[in-house]
């Protein structure tokens, strides 16, 4: 007589699999689940949708195109009103990123219907001040929107950002960053300058940061003229100081273009205009000199680091005094040998 050898466990498995499948077969499918969300929605039992979309649409449910593709049976005013009560019922809510879901839903599903702006915008705002950021194809489709209206129409950007008014809303600089961060990520720099030079005339001032985005695309894409050009703009016309981190990458590009007399000429640009510069500012361009073999250029940009009480990394001062020897520049040399040791003691 044969003996089973198969595992307790694995019968009672195998014997209720059965009751297993039939519990699965009864789960809502994606039209069941859309309905009771239209539903909430139409009973304006907002505050419930969030924990709604988070249990029922799940990854398991991906097959639904947008839980609330439903809203396109209503007229656009009606969705717009919707839309503003779902995001008011959410402020309250603890903590503030529980919506992040819904807020991603509702912006995919206004930037691919036909008139998008502005009420994208208005969700795209209580987005990020729930303290969440859309996910990365956001940035094509806002991207997308605002080029349309802009080619269409012939509305400002100060104009179609104080249309947000009209909804209850106003434009704030979150909401312009994160436009110009879409801009820049799909390549249209030229638009993005135009909103940063444009947000001031819906009240949104621009900062160093909204400037800094725009000059570290430039900065990829190797357009160093344009990014100088933004960055002295910045600080002349709108007295703001560059942040460091757009400095560094403003002069990395410069350095990798082998612009390297321009890149003295940043530096020089923003001492002048009473802008500190920091040392990895300064050692980026020394070893731009270095590499092209400008050693006298090293020298000056190095004596300008020992004023500010810099003083370069030990092989990089090396590498300045062999370069200007070997171009019989001996004064020189002294004059910066002997800095760097006054420096030093």
């Amino acid at each position: 007589m044969q003996v089973s050898t198969m595992p307790p466990c694995r019968k009672f498995v195998l014997r209720f699999f059965p009751i297993l499948n039939q519990f699965r077969s009864v789960s809502s499918s994606p039209q069941e689940l859309e309905h009771a969300l239209r539903t909430i929605v139409e009973s304006k039992n907002y505050v419930k949708i969030p924990d709604f979309i988070t249990n029922e649409f799940s990854q398991s449910n991906s097959q639904i195109s947008n839980p609330f593709s439903f809203l396109s049976s209503f007229p656009h005013d009606l969705q717009v009103h919707m839309v503003d009560e779902m995001l008011q019922s959410f402020i309250p809510i603890r903590p503030r990123h529980k919506p992040k879901l819904v807020y991603s839903y509702l912006l995919f599903y206004i930037l691919r219907t036909s008139n998008p702006l502005p009420l994208a915008l208005a969700v795209l705002q209580r987005t990020l001040r729930s303290g969440c950021l859309p996910v990365p194809q956001t940035h094509v489709l806002l991207s997308n929107a605002w080029l349309n209206r802009r080619r269409c129409g012939s509305q400002s950007v100060a104009g179609m950002l104080l249309e947000m008014q009209a909804i209850g809303y106003f434009p704030d600089c979150g909401t312009c960053g994160y436009i110009v961060s879409s801009l820049c990520a799909v390549d249209q720099l030229g638009e993005a300058v135009n909103v940063v030079k444009g947000m001031s005339g819906a009240g949104c001032i621009p900062d160093s940061s909204s400037f800094g985005v725009v000059i570290t695309a430039m900065c990829r894409v190797r357009r160093t003229v344009e990014g100088y050009d933004l960055m002295k703009e910045m600080v002349v016309k709108y007295g703001l100081t560059p942040d460091h981190g757009t400095v560094v990458k403003l002069l990395a590009a410069l350095r990798r273009n082998k612009e390297i007399w321009k890149g003295v000429e940043v530096i020089e640009f923003l001492e002048k205009e009473g802008n500190d510069v920091g040392f990895e500012s300064y050692e980026m361009v020394v070893e731009g000199c270095l590499e092209r073999r400008e050693y006298v250029l090293a020298g000056k940009v190095a004596m300008g680091m020992t004023e500010r009480g810099f003083i370069p990394y030990i092989k990089v001062r090396q590498k300045i005094i062999e370069g200007l020897v070997s171009i019989d520049e001996w004064k020189i040399a002294c004059a910066v040998r002997q800095r760097f040791a006054k420096l030093k003691s």
